[in-house]
């Protein structure tokens, strides 16, 4: 089959692989916030004491490397509100999206990673894959790489270009006239 029938083929699969999965990708990121907003359960204060007890004493210097580890995650993470931290993503977030369903591992190069892969993560097990990259206005050039497996075309993007033999997909992202 020549490339120029294949390629239409592979295009209305993937949009329609992706259209099927919109539904689970719309409102993912207030789903995640949502959950993240809300505090762990508390154990009771019965609980707390008789597991404080029955614990044997922890050295002083393993709890305060603890704690301080602890903080860090939460610095670099910034979800912790006592922080100041902003559950919403920064401006200038994109996030990028691919329908996968039984991958094991998925990523997105890019121009603006100077082509080296930025894991994406499919939390609840359908299929989507996301991550949010802060990227400030231009043009990048992408593609998701699935278990191995160069994928160039995403249905979502502004347009293809063809780079060494393979293809790769155009974001453009804010700024006039872009």
């Amino acid at each position: 089959m020549p490339l120029d029938e294949l390629d239409p083929l592979i295009r209305r699969a993937i949009a329609r692989e992706v259209e099927e999965g919109l539904p689970a990708v719309e409102g993912l990121e207030g789903r995640v916030i949502r959950q993240l907003a809300q505090p762990a359960p508390r154990p009771s204060w019965r609980r707390r004491a008789s597991a404080a007890i029955a614990q044997p004493r922890i050295r002083l210097g393993w709890a305060l490397a603890g704690g301080v580890a602890i903080l860090a995650v939460g610095v670099l993470i910034g979800r912790f509100s006592f922080l100041g931290g902003n559950p919403l993503p920064p401006a200038g977030a994109n996030l990028f999206t691919v329908a996968a369903p039984g991958a094991k591992e998925v990523s997105v190069v890019g121009d603006f990673s100077a082509w080296q892969p930025i894991n994406l993560f499919d939390h609840d097990g359908d299929g989507v894959w996301t991550v949010t990259v802060a990227l400030p206005p231009g043009r990048y050039e992408y593609a998701f790489v699935v278990d191995g497996r160069w994928v160039g075309q995403d249905p979502r993007a502004a347009e293809y270009v063809r780079t060494f033999g393979e293809y790769v997909s155009v974001r453009y992202i804010g700024g006039e006239g872009l």
